[in-house]
């Protein structure tokens, strides 16, 4: 990723205005680090809160545009995982407006509709989610996973 992502201007720019970027190198020195986090693969990208908690993960070379959509589908987590649902949707749509051909899209659809339903306490906001993944990414397993929403009244 250092030849081709990380120099792309995007993806600079983005973890500029949105990351505090930390790079381990694997080695013996930071043996801890990857027992601690369960690395198991290089390169793994993990999306920490301030609380220094895992919100999102991802494992593997990624482009440019998979990799920001990936960032900020954590933040989105991150917002989601703390209750701050207004701020969760805001992320998981600007995702799905910029990125909607990566693989992560249906998930922020999918995590989308969770948060809209918990932040009306109504079921709406899944059945919408389930509508939009089941016609825009009909062989995701995010589709599959929202499935049992297609069938509330």
């Amino acid at each position: 990723m250092d030849t081709v992502t990380y120099p792309t201007p995007a993806v600079s720019e983005f973890i500029q205005r949105n990351m505090i970027p930390v790079r381990i190198v694997a080695d013996e020195e930071n043996r801890s680090i990857f027992i601690t986090f369960e690395i198991r693969w290089t390169p793994t990208l993990i999306t920490l809160g301030k609380d220094g908690r895992e919100h999102f993960r991802t494992v593997g070379f990624l482009r440019p545009e998979p990799l920001i959509a990936s960032l900020m589908l954590g933040i989105g987590k991150i917002h989601f995982d703390r209750r701050e649902y207004k701020e969760a949707i805001s992320e998981f749509d600007k995702l799905v407006a910029q990125y909607p051909k990566t693989a992560f899209a249906p998930e922020a659809v999918y995590y989308r509709g969770v948060a809209g339903s918990k932040a009306t306490n109504d079921l709406k906001p899944l059945k919408e989610a389930y509508g939009k993944l089941s016609a825009e990414y009909p062989t995701s397993e995010w589709t599959e996973r929202a499935y049992p929403y297609s069938l509330l009244k």
